[in-house]
């Protein structure tokens, strides 16, 4: 069975994701950026997903590029 190192990778970026917004709760410091940063950093898993499920190469990278512009959008705007 191969080992899929962007899923594994971008699994554990999810929970770490969760992790933080959920410090922000009870930490009573939650903001509307901290729930813009869970959606976005949660997202890019399932567009991982996505792109393993790809119909050519050409929609593999158009949907791993997807992701990448969703887990860079809360740092740049």
């Amino acid at each position: 069975m191969n080992q899929n190192i962007v899923k594994d990778k971008s699994f554990a970026f999810a929970i770490r994701i969760v992790k933080s917004y959920q410090h922000l709760i009870e930490s009573k410091k939650e903001f509307i950026l901290s729930k813009q940063l869970l959606r976005s950093g949660t997202s890019v898993g399932a567009m991982v997903r996505e792109a393993e499920h790809a119909e050519s190469r050409a929609d593999f990278r158009h949907k791993l590029s997807i992701a990448q512009k969703r887990l860079m959008k809360p740092f740049i705007g």
